[in-house]
């Protein structure tokens, strides 16, 4: 199983603002099936949320212009409502969408997710860019959350990459 590659820095380098989230994860698996985790939502409630959480509601319309909705349940903070729209999807390659929680400390703040796949050496590289954020404790909670929730995607896909059920 293949670790991050990077998180806090894109591929050229540079530093990133301090409103701005950057983790890259490379992936044993095609980037056909990594989109497609993204794609379906009965794939996507499967590893959408770190391991102790579950998700209890996705629903979407994928395609550009089309909402989504998700609910994801841990002991810690019982439900977490969140929701988007899709800005840009092209096909194995790159999913923009709007990211909103209902509540909580950053309810109702809007920031946008960028994820790109490319296939390097056989694997699957994935790109994960979140912004704006408030501050850089939002920023870092959801540096933290989201590299949980990439630790199940990446789990999941590579189980279904070696033919297996996760």
């Amino acid at each position: 199983m293949a670790a991050s590659i990077e998180v806090g820095r894109p591929a050229h380098g540079a530093a990133l603002p301090d409103d701005e989230l950057f983790i890259v994860r490379a992936f044993a698996a095609p980037a056909a099936l990594i989109f497609r985790l993204w794609e379906d939502p009965v794939h996507r409630a499967r590893w959408w949320g770190p391991k102790a959480v579950t998700c209890a509601h996705f629903t979407h319309e994928f395609r550009e212009g089309g909402a989504w909705r998700g609910c994801i349940i841990s002991a810690q903070f019982g439900e977490q409502w969140q929701g988007g729209v899709y800005r840009e999807i092209e096909r194995d390659r790159k999913i923009v969408f709007s990211f909103a929680w209902d509540s909580g400390p950053t309810g109702g703040a809007e920031s946008l997710v960028t994820v790109t796949l490319a296939e390097r050496n056989g694997m699957t590289v994935q790109t994960f860019h979140q912004a704006p954020f408030a501050n850089l404790e939002r920023r870092d909670n959801h540096l933290v959350a989201w590299s949980l929730l990439f630790d199940h995607e990446q789990a999941y896909a590579e189980a279904l990459a070696q033919g297996g059920v996760p």
